[in-house]
């Protein structure tokens, strides 16, 4: 269970908070959705719960343990807008044993699997797959650590209608083994997905009903 109790952020430099508040409970194996406008407070909340950003105040817990920065980076696995853009491995191989050069061939080759990549050769360019197929190995590469949490910014933001739909049935399936919270201004098709469902506006978050209108 991802818990945060009174979470604010309040950096010296904003007149205002970015985060004022936040209240939330997530269930393992779920999948909870925060959709709001740019600005909102969406990735800040997201950096804070990977550990690197520290909140001003409020708790941030983990199956009822209250997390530091250092514990969350080794809970969550954070998958940013574009990661596409963050790639550095000049192979799939290389760029998934990235921090992780003991990594063998089968822990390699079950991450890609569980991303619906495994037909692809370990040689082949990150820059050289499509766009739906590098919001994949970004994921894979959360994957092959192993996190409970997984925490994705705007996963399909910039994917035609056809890479969404994968994306979204991959989202779907992988909350059967992870925890997954996703922020997003637009929710399309991830509210058919959704388990819980909050509205972020201005740094205040409301919970709002999982389901498509």
């Amino acid at each position: 269970m991802l818990n945060l109790k009174n979470l604010t952020y309040h950096p010296p430099a904003s007149p205002t908070a970015i985060l004022k508040s936040i209240n939330l409970q997530l269930a393992p194996q779920q999948l909870g959705l925060i959709v709001g406008a740019s600005g909102s407070g969406k990735s800040t909340l997201l950096e804070i719960l990977s550990g690197l950003v520290e909140p001003t105040s409020g708790i941030v817990a983990w199956r009822e343990q209250e997390l530091i920065a250092e514990q969350l980076q080794q809970l969550a696995g954070l998958v940013f807008q574009f990661p596409e853009r963050h790639f550095c491995g000049g192979t799939i191989l290389e760029e998934l044993r990235l921090g992780h050069p003991e990594l063998g061939s089968e822990r390699v080759k079950h991450a890609l699997k569980e991303v619906g990549l495994e037909q692809l050769s370990l040689h082949t360019p990150p820059q050289a797959l499509s766009g739906g197929q590098q919001r994949r190995l970004a994921l894979a590469v959360q994957l092959i650590r192993q996190p409970p949490l997984l925490l994705l910014d705007e996963p399909t933001a910039g994917l035609d209608w056809s890479m969404r739909r994968q994306l979204v049935s991959l989202l779907a399936k992988l909350k059967k083994d992870w925890t997954l919270l996703v922020v997003t201004h637009d929710a399309g098709d991830l509210l058919a997905i959704a388990d819980s469902c909050w509205m972020l506006d201005r740094g205040n978050l409301t919970s709002a009903p999982p389901v498509v209108a």
